[in-house]
């Protein structure tokens, strides 16, 4: 096979231009015309005049850069967090709250009118859920890598259109306990033997009461660590009370390092249906645990749930939605592709005594009719699939002909897609919204609720 050329950067033209945006990408850039070529320019809103200068061009379209605003839009504001516009953690900052939740629906509705036929006017528009715009994140990745030029050990997001590690010793979206962390991480990799050798941590928190998060570090080792490191380790869990996990190659060699008498696992609490969840630290949770209390109710009022409903839970990893839903209805199955997942799901079925949650792991990217759960009659369903969407599964609940089925989404294209073969199945597509689940950013999580003609 012969290697695609690299492009050279080192022609790229010198100096700023001057640019007029008219429009805003799916990728949340300004889109400006620059002598009959399409420009992508990172950091400008609808309305500007900027100039620009150049991060690369290709036959089709150029990228660029922000370097003055000449004329700002009335929906600028004023970002929060210093490291904005380096760091790719975030995108919107540089947006106000209420536009950027225009922007994401807009670009719901426009997904979803392209692929459906739908008129715009025939789609009724649920409340935007939205909380504050930041500490929200209770669970993320955090590159890590020493550098010697830059004083020691880099811990954060990666920069924008980069391999590098933003320079950063707090982030505004993290939730504090996490935040609070990065700048003595960055000192205990400087301590550490093993500091070339540790690629990142992953982070996340649990509820121990309404005001206190129990913290979770793992960290990814390359090399085996001395007993010295492991010491530091140890001593850096002690003194900032945080539970810490290493992981030598894949995820079934986490273990925990300290403290070694507690449960390893975290919870999050759901208060509107006396619920407790557990969870851990390297098992998918909700990011957002404001905007997932808010998006839960929601789910089941759309779903309008009877005593007599029987509910049919695809992708339902520990039981976020699978447990509320079951003290409403008769009798709910939740379908996960994790093992591990589906058995978190049952301990927290028996952990919050009910009786009525079924779980079963199943590929539901294959076919499932040789299923025993798949045989069952279910009145309703709720879908939350990954990126890729649930195309696979549409034939399969058309034949279910469930009453309703509750679709929720972190991904409009596919989501669109899907909604488009669902309406061929039989359904109307009756109401739509978006959820502020990751703000500052341009990913877009959404609800629909599908209903049989």
């Amino acid at each position: 096979m012969s290697r695609r050329p690299r492009r050279n950067k080192r022609n790229l033209p010198d100096g700023a231009i001057q640019l007029e945006i008219e429009r805003l990408s799916h990728e949340g850039r300004g889109i400006a015309l620059n002598k009959g070529k399409i420009a992508f320019v990172d950091g400008s809103l609808t309305g500007e005049t900027v100039t620009a200068r150049y991060l690369n061009s290709r036959s089709r379209y150029d990228e660029l850069k922000v370097d003055t605003v000449l004329q700002s839009s009335p929906d600028r504001v004023t970002p929060t967090c210093p490291f904005f516009g380096t760091c790719g953690g975030c995108s919107l900052q540089h947006l106000s709250s209420k536009e950027q939740i225009n922007f994401k629906q807009k670009l719901l509705l426009e997904q979803l009118c392209h692929a459906t036929g739908l008129e715009l006017s025939s789609i009724k528009l649920l409340d935007v859920l939205q909380t504050g715009g930041y500490n929200y994140r209770r669970k993320a990745r955090l590159a890590v890598r020493y550098v010697a030029k830059k004083g020691g050990a880099l811990v954060g997001f990666r920069e924008k259109y980069s391999s590098f590690i933003t320079e950063m010793d707090n982030c505004h979206v993290l939730i504090d306990p996490i935040a609070r962390l990065i700048a003595p991480l960055r000192n205990l990799i400087d301590q550490l033997d093993a500091k070339f050798d540790i690629p990142q941590f992953e982070v996340a928190a649990g509820e121990q009461d309404k005001d206190l998060s129990q913290v979770a570090l793992i960290m990814r080792h390359l090399k085996p660590l001395s007993e010295s490191d492991q010491a530091f380790i140890k001593e850096f869990a002690m003194n900032y009370h945080c539970d810490f996990y290493l992981q030598p190659k894949g995820v079934e060699t986490i273990h925990k390092i300290w403290p070694d008498t507690e449960p390893q696992k975290l919870q999050y609490h759901l208060p509107s249906f006396d619920l407790i969840m557990e969870f851990h630290p390297s098992e998918f949770v909700q990011v957002n645990g404001a905007i997932n209390r808010k998006l839960i109710p929601l789910a089941l009022e759309l779903l309008d749930l009877q005593s007599d409903d029987r509910v049919l839970d695809l992708f339902c990893g520990l039981g976020n939605f699978t447990l509320p839903i079951a003290t409403k209805c008769q009798k709910v199955v939740g379908i996960e592709a994790s093992e591990a997942m589906v058995q978190r799901g049952r301990e927290n079925a028996a952990l919050n005594n009910i009786s009525n949650a079924e779980f079963h792991a199943a590929n539901l990217y294959e076919s499932v009719t040789a299923q025993t759960w798949s045989e069952q009659s279910f009145t309703k369903v709720l879908l939350d699939p990954p990126r890729s969407g649930a195309i696979e599964l549409i034939d399969f609940l058309s034949k279910l002909n469930v009453e309703k089925i509750i679709y929720i989404s972190c991904n409009p294209a596919t989501l669109a897609r899907d909604s488009a073969k669902i309406l061929e199945s039989g359904y109307n597509l009756n109401k739509a919204g978006v959820i502020d689940m990751f703000p500052h950013t341009t990913h877009v999580e959404s609800i629909i609720e599908f209903v049989r003609h």
